[in-house]
C-alpha cells in the first residue's frame, strides 16, 4: 500500500541522487597554488605556446579516463597531474580541464606552477622533476575545532595515518583511504577518516618517505584539531572526523534474458481453472496500473510540495527586495513607488538614484558579452552608458542567496559613505528577480591588472605608486575613523582596489564589511569571510576582528606595491614561501632593496622604498595591539621626521579560513597554512 512515509524515503532518495550528480559535476574545490620561476617577455610566447599543447595533450588523456599521467615536451616542459583516487572518472575529467584553464590563468607568464584541489592536483616545469618525491613547496589546511581528547585522538590518528601509508606504499595507485572508529573517555564513539596518496611516477619507497615527512608536519601543527590535511609537490594526506570522499558508483543494472522464440502453442483444451486464469491476468494488469499510479502520485506529490516551497522562498526573496527598496528610499529620501520610475540624471550632488530595469539593459546592451568587464563579488560586472556618462553595474540573480546578503550590506553600508577614496554607489535596481548596483566608472580597473602584470606594471612609477598607497590609506582611516559609521572592510586587497582614468586609487567591494559601534574595539564571527594571504592571524585563527585586521591587510598590500609580488601563491625556492617570510629576511640582512620591484628600482628614492616597506612591516606585526592604527599610518607615510620602531617578527604562515561544506560543521572554519620550511626531499 502506498504511505506518504514511503513516499518521503523515495524522494529522499530521488534528491540524494540528484544532489549527488549536481555535486560531483560541479566546478572543482579550489586549495591553493604557486607561480615559480616567471619567465621573461622574449621566452615566454615561445614556451606558453608549447606549455599550451602539452596541456592539451594532459586534458586528452584526463577524457581517456586516466586517473595520473605525465609527460614532457620535446623543448623540455615536464608536467603531470594526478585526480584523488576515490573520484569517479567524470570528477577526474573535469578537475583537470578545469585546473588547466585556472592554472594558466592565475600563473600566465611562470615557467613553473603547481596547484590543488580537493579532487585534483597539476603542475608543471622547464625543470625535470618525474621520479623525484620532493616535499616543498606544501601547504597545510586544519579545521579550527579541537578534538575534545586530544592525546587519545592524536595517537589514533596517527597510528590510523600510518597503517595507510604502509598500504599505500605497497599498492600500485600509491593509495590508500579508510576509515576506523575509537571509542574516547566516557563511552564516546568517535570515527576518523583518512587518505594517503602519491604521484605514481615515483616508487613505493619514496611515497611512504614522502607521506611521512607530510605526516610529522601535519601533526607538529595540527595535533589538537580535528581534522587537518597537508599537500606537497608528490603526496597529500588527509583526516577528518567525516567522511569526505565520493561514494562509488552504484553497480550495474542486470541485463534481461535475451528473449527466446514464443512457441506456437496447440489448441487449448476446456479447462475448468480458466476463471482462476483469467483473474491472474487481470490481477497483474492491475498491478501495473497501480505501480504506475504509485509513480505518478509520489511525483505529484513532490511537484506539490516543491511548488510550495518555492513558492514560499520567492514571497521571502520578495520580502528581501521590498527591504531592500525601502532602505535605498530611507537612505536617500526617495520615494519609491512601483518599478516605473525613471533615472533622474547622474550628477555630483552624492545622492543615489533608482534606476528601473529599462534603463540598465539599454545602457548594458541587455547585458551583452562586449559590455562585459568581469566577475565581481556577488555576479558579473557591466560598463554601461546611463545619460551619457559611463557606469559600472554590478548584477546579481536572485538565485545567489549569500550573493543577496552581500548586495543589502553593501548597499546598507557604501550607501552612507562618501570619499573620494571610496568607490561612488550611483544607484540601483531591484526589479523582477535583479537585483542591480550602479557605480562609477573606473576606466583603469583593478590595481592587480597592472601590478602583477609584466607588461603593464611598467606603467606604475614610483609616484603613482606610493599616490596609491596615500589614497588606499586616507580611505581606510576614513572608514575606522572619520566617516559617520565605524567600518571594517574585511577584504582589502589589490583587486579590490580600483583605478580611475587618472590612476587614482579607490576602495571598492563593501559585501563582507561590518559595522561596528563608536566605543566597539573588535568583533568575533564563526563565518570566516575574506581572501587568504591578506587575512590577519587572528582572524583568520579565531574570528577576531578589528580595524587592525584592515591595517594587517593593508601592509600586505604594501607589501605587494613595493615588490612587484603578489603574497598568494608566492614562492621562492632558497629564501622563503611566503612573500612576508622573504621580507623578513632580507629586512634583518640588510637587503631590503632586493625586494624592490625590479621595473621601478633604478628610478625610485632607495630611501623612500625602504620606508614603506618598514611601515609595512610595522602594519604585519602578529600582535593586533602592535600595528599601528590608519591615521599614525598617514603621519608615517607624510613625515619623514617620525622615528619608526623596530617591527617584530610576522606571522609567516597565515593564510585563510573557509567554511567547511560538512552540514553538520557548516560554521566551522578550516585553517589554512603556508608552510615555512626548508626544501626537503624524502627520496634518497
Amino acid at each position: 500500500m502506498f504511505s506518504l512515509h514511503g513516499s518521503k524515503d523515495f524522494l529522499l532518495i530521488l534528491f540524494s541522487v540528484c544532489a549527488l550528480s549536481s555535486s560531483i559535476n560541479s566546478q572543482p574545490t579550489y586549495n591553493y597554488h604557486f607561480c615559480l620561476d616567471q619567465s621573461n617577455e622574449t621566452s615566454n610566447t615561445y614556451y606558453q605556446s608549447n606549455l599550451t599543447v602539452l596541456l592539451e595533450s594532459l586534458s586528452s588523456k584526463a577524457s581517456q579516463n586516466y586517473s595520473f599521467y605525465n609527460e614532457s615536451s620535446n623543448i623540455g616542459i615536464y608536467a603531470l597531474f594526478l585526480c584523488r583516487g576515490d573520484v569517479s572518472k567524470s570528477t577526474c575529467q573535469t578537475c583537470v580541464s578545469y585546473a588547466i584553464r585556472d592554472i594558466t590563468t592565475r600563473c600566465p607568464s611562470n615557467k613553473s606552477a603547481i596547484i590543488w584541489y580537493d579532487q585534483c592536483m597539476l603542475r608543471y616545469s622547464d625543470v625535470n622533476f618525474f621520479g623525484q618525491a620532493q616535499t616543498s613547496p606544501l601547504f597545510l589546511m586544519y579545521n579550527i575545532q579541537n578534538r575534545t581528547s586530544p592525546d587519545q585522538q592524536n595517537l589514533f590518528a596517527r597510528s590510523q595515518l600510518d597503517s595507510l601509508i604502509e598500504k599505500a606504499n605497497k599498492t600500485e595507485r600509491l593509495f590508500s583511504i579508510a576509515d576506523q572508529q575509537l571509542t574516547i573517555d566516557g563511552g564516546t564513539p568517535v570515527t576518523g577518516y583518512g587518505l594517503v596518496q602519491c604521484t605514481r611516477d615515483i616508487d613505493g619507497g619514496s611515497c611512504g618517505e614522502c607521506l611521512s615527512v607530510l605526516l610529522d608536519t601535519g601533526q607538529k601543527c595540527c595535533e589538537s584539531k580535528i581534522g587537518w590535511r597537508v599537500s606537497g609537490p608528490n603526496c597529500f594526506l588527509r583526516y577528518e572526523n567525516y567522511s569526505f570522499t565520493e561514494p562509488p558508483p552504484p553497480p550495474p543494472q542486470l541485463q534481461p534474458p535475451q528473449s527466446q522464440p514464443v512457441p506456437v502453442a496447440p489448441q487449448p483444451l476446456p479447462d475448468n481453472n480458466r476463471g482462476k486464469k483469467t483473474t491472474k491476468t487481470v490481477i497483474i494488469a492491475i498491478s501495473s496500473i497501480a505501480s504506475i499510479a504509485v509513480v505518478a502520485a509520489l511525483f505529484g506529490f513532490w511537484f506539490y510540495k516543491y511548488s510550495g516551497r518555492r513558492k514560499h522562498e520567492e514571497e521571502r526573496d520578495t520580502s528581501q527586495v521590498i527591504a531592500l527598496r525601502s532602505n535605498f528610499a530611507r537612505l536617500h529620501s526617495m520615494q519609491l513607488t512601483d518599478s516605473r520610475m525613471h533615472a533622474r540624471d547622474v550628477d555630483d550632488s552624492g545622492e543615489m538614484l533608482y534606476f528601473d530595469l529599462s534603463t540598465v539593459l539599454s545602457a548594458t546592451n541587455n547585458f551583452s558579452d562586449e559590455n562585459k568587464l568581469g566577475e565581481g563579488g556577488f555576479g558579473p560586472v557591466y560598463k554601461g552608458l546611463i545619460n551619457g556618462k559611463e557606469t559600472a553595474i554590478k548584477r546579481l540573480s536572485m538565485k545567489s542567496k549569500q550573493g543577496l546578503e552581500e548586495f543589502k550590506n553593501e548597499v546598507i553600508l557604501i550607501a552612507k559613505l562618501q570619499h573620494n577614496s571610496l568607490v561612488r554607489l550611483l544607484g540601483c535596481c531591484s526589479e523582477r528577480d535583479e537585483q542591480i548596483l550602479v557605480y562609477e566608472y573606473m576606466a583603469n580597473t583593478s590595481l592587480d591588472a597592472f601590478l602583477f602584470d609584466p607588461k603593464k606594471c611598467k606603467e606604475l612609477d614610483w609616484a603613482k605608486r606610493i599616490n596609491i598607497v596615500n589614497g588606499i590609506a586616507k580611505g581606510l582611516q576614513y572608514l575606522h575613523e572619520d566617516s559617520r559609521l565605524k567600518i571594517i572592510h574585511r577584504d582589502m586587497k589589490a583587486s579590490n582596489v580600483l583605478l580611475d582614468d587618472e590612476m587614482n586609487p579607490k576602495i571598492s567591494d563593501f559585501g563582507t564589511a561590518r559595522m561596528f559601534g563608536r566605543n566597539q574595539i573588535e568583533a568575533n564571527t564563526i563565518r570566516i569571510v575574506g581572501t587568504y594571504g591578506y587575512m590577519a592571524p587572528e582572524y583568520a585563527m579565531e574570528g577576531l576582528f578589528s580595524i587592525k585586521s584592515d591595517v594587517y591587510s593593508f601592509g600586505i598590500l604594501m607589501l605587494e606595491i613595493v615588490s612587484g609580488k603578489r603574497n598568494s601563491g608566492f614562492y621562492h625556492p632558497e629564501r622563503a614561501q611566503s612573500l612576508p617570510s622573504y621580507v623578513w629576511r632580507l629586512w634583518n640582512e640588510g637587503k631590503g632593496v632586493e625586494l624592490i620591484d625590479q621595473t621601478i628600482v633604478d628610478t625610485c628614492p632607495i630611501s623612500e622604498a625602504l620606508r614603506l616597506i618598514h611601515i609595512a612591516l610595522l602594519c604585519i606585526q602578529e600582535d593586533p595591539n602592535d600595528r599601528p592604527t590608519m591615521s599614525r599610518v598617514l603621519l608615517m607615510l607624510a613625515s619623514k621626521s617620525i622615528n619608526l620602531p623596530q617591527p617584530l617578527a610576522p606571522p609567516f604562515s597565515v593564510g585563510r579560513l573557509i567554511l567547511s561544506d560538512q552540514s553538520t560543521t557548516i560554521e566551522t572554519g578550516t585553517g589554512f597554512l603556508i608552510s615555512d620550511q626548508s626544501s626537503t626531499s624524502a627520496s634518497s
